[in-house]
């Protein structure tokens, strides 16, 4: 789905940014990645609460720590429509608990564009803009969101969007995948925030 979007700019990935982002080598398997975060979660804390209340569960972190331990499993799967879309599981393993971000990628058939949904609910809608960076990390910026109720699909004034970026990259000293994300309203600063690194592997659903 990632190298297809990107179409020929895919052959600026690092070697293990491509493998990574390629899906699994067969069907019926599915990714599993498990690492440390340096940092992970909201300076806001328990008072993401409120905001569940809009956008649903497994979309905000109502905790903040440092060297978090996490896990992530990629599955892909098939649409109605034949299109592939990309379902993520995401673990922080913090002091107080484990908390869950689940979200749902899919193919728009338009280049370098992709769709993201948030949460099991799939409430918050992006329209994410992928590229390779000049060290061939694959970036991830929102340029549109929509707050998706009932049968309505709302788009989000500028203040009460987030900008999303995202990289996926490769340590080569460490041979380990690493991951960066900074979730970013006008008003509140930053949200949400994970970085760190992982080793990744493929095994049977």
């Amino acid at each position: 789905m990632f190298l297809r979007a990107l179409g020929p700019d895919a052959e600026r990935l690092h070697p293990a940014v491509a493998s990574y982002v390629s899906g699994p080598p067969e069907p019926g398997l599915v990714g599993i990645g498990a690492g440390v975060f340096e940092v992970a979660g909201s300076r806001y804390g328990r008072w993401n609460l409120l905001a569940r209340l809009v956008v649903g569960p497994e979309v905000l972190l109502t905790a903040r720590e440092r060297d978090v331990p996490f896990e992530v499993v990629n599955r892909p799967a098939r649409r109605g429509d034949g299109r592939i879309e990309l379902r993520a599981e995401r673990f922080f393993l913090f002091s107080t608990g484990t908390q869950g971000f689940t979200d749902v990628l899919r193919a728009t058939g338009e280049p370098g564009i992709l769709h993201d949904l948030l949460g099991p609910k799939r409430r918050v809608e992006l329209r994410l803009r992928c590229e390779p960076d000049p060290a061939g990390n694959l970036r991830m910026r929102s340029e549109r969101s929509w707050l998706r109720l009932w049968r309505f699909r709302i788009p989000l004034p500028a203040v009460l969007t987030v900008s999303v970026d995202l990289e996926d990259g490769y340590d080569a000293a460490a041979e380990r995948q690493t991951i960066r994300a900074l979730v970013r309203n006008p008003i509140l600063g930053t949200v949400l925030e994970y970085r760190g690194s992982f080793t990744y592997r493929y095994a049977a659903d």
